[in-house]
């Protein structure tokens, strides 16, 4: 409103704006904000406001016009600035290039630690937690000490990969050898660690060994560390404490839900419904989109809005009689719902995911990488899917999800399948 009522607007006005809406995560509207203030205002952009509309991208998923920003930024010698090169790495890795972040990362003359744990981060949300470690010791080499954020992104990239020595060993140097302190963030993440490699009760020793009072992202590590292993009665215990410390969020009882399902108790799965129902909690939809020639086409489950859904629909059905021949079968038990198994089968079939999967290898050139984004974690079956999708048609497809990048390629995925079976990853 204060903006919008400014007479006058100078470059430093249309700067403060559009980062605040790309920190906020309104991508599309900062996206507006500039084109209004290039073409409309016509006020010269500077370094201030190619970083801000890199963040945006970022969160946007928006990689054709990062990538036209990276060109621009090559053309006016901005790219040895270090926060634009920093943002520019952050941008690919966020869109799905993690391979195009490291290039841009090798062709900085100087980086900070930004930088650095930038990089480090990238790659552990895409699933190579070696190359994440790879870097981090590249940085101590360079005599850049890491901080608070930078050992949150190392031991994620070890809990993206179930590395629970190297967790460990993180953990425990943090304040040794670099006089870090230990915040709940770094907790959250071994814990995560811990619980998704089957230690759920080592994961509950560490929380009652915390100095600092555990929050609910806490708690809902060990939750998940359940729902990997099935361990149900630790998740009823567990979700009691999320109940109170978050009671407003969905999430934990759509996931405790879940986990009745799995285990055939359908009237817990009802109890749990009403209770969601009678409180106001409304699980968010799920959705799936990708960018296509600068245009963004969302898909829901079963989606019949698209007006190309026939020719979608008839094409995945094609794949499934070519997976078939691979010896594909459904895994029903990604199906949270008291139907037959033909039922099943078929909403599996109209999930998402797979509906913008087709979608994508449909309207774009042979080789091409299909990069999908869904709000929510890709299910087992999906997982499965995608990835003898990707040998059957010879492309590499990222998908990333609310947890992590997927890479598929060739029948296999980065994730090493780590993330749906609990086996750990010796990448």
């Amino acid at each position: 409103m204060v903006f919008d009522g400014l007479v006058e607007k100078d470059g430093i006005c249309w700067n403060s704006i559009i980062a605040v809406l790309a920190q906020n995560g309104l991508s599309s509207e900062a996206m507006d904000v500039l084109r209004e203030m290039v073409f409309g205002s016509r006020v010269r952009f500077n370094d201030v406001t190619l970083s801000a509309v890199l963040l945006a991208c970022s969160h946007g998923g928006a990689l054709l016009l990062g990538r036209c920003i990276h060109d621009q930024v090559v053309k006016i010698g901005l790219e040895q600035n270090v926060y634009i090169g920093t943002s520019i790495v952050d941008m690919y890795c966020k869109c799905g290039r993690i391979s195009m972040a490291r290039k841009a990362f090798d062709r900085m003359n100087y980086r900070n630690l930004k930088s650095w744990s930038a990089m480090i981060a990238g790659y552990g949300m895409h699933g190579y937690p070696r190359e994440a470690q790879s870097v981090f010791y590249d940085m101590k080499k360079a005599e850049v000490r890491p901080n608070y954020i930078t050992f949150v992104s190392v031991l994620a990239a070890c809990s993206h990969a179930g590395l629970v020595d190297e967790g460990w060993d993180c953990f425990t140097s943090m304040k040794k050898e670099f006089g870090v302190e230990l915040g709940v963030e770094h907790y959250s993440c071994l814990v995560d660690l811990l619980g998704r490699a089957g230690f759920v009760g080592k994961a509950y020793d560490l929380i009652k060994e915390m100095k600092v009072d555990p929050d609910f992202v806490i708690w809902g590590s060990l939750l998940a560390g359940c729902r990997m292993h099935k361990n149900l009665e630790l998740a009823e215990l567990y979700a009691r404490k999320l109940f109170e410390l978050d009671p407003s969020n969905c999430g934990y009882y759509v996931l405790l839900s879940n986990m009745y399902a799995d285990a055939g108790r359908w009237d817990d799965v009802e109890r749990m419904r009403i209770f969601m129902r009678n409180h106001g909690l409304v699980k968010p939809p799920g959705f799936s989109l990708v960018e296509i020639k600068g245009k963004v086409h969302v898909f829901l489950v079963g989606d019949k809005e698209h007006p190309e859904h026939e020719k979608i629909y008839q094409f995945l059905e094609e794949l499934y009689m070519k997976l078939q021949e691979t010896g594909y079968v459904p895994d029903k038990a990604s199906v949270l719902h008291d139907v037959d198994d033909e039922e099943k089968e078929m909403i599996l079939r109209a999930h998402s995911e797979k509906l913008v999967v087709a979608f994508g290898i449909m309207n774009t050139v042979a080789g091409t990488t299909i990069h999908v984004i869904k709000n929510l974690r890709v299910c087992g079956d999906c997982h499965t899917v995608i990835k003898l999708i990707a040998k059957v048609v010879k492309r590499e497809i990222v998908v990333s999800d609310a947890k992590r990048f997927h890479h598929f390629k060739d029948g296999v995925c980065s994730c090493g399948d780590y993330w749906y079976s609990g086996v750990v990853s010796r990448r």
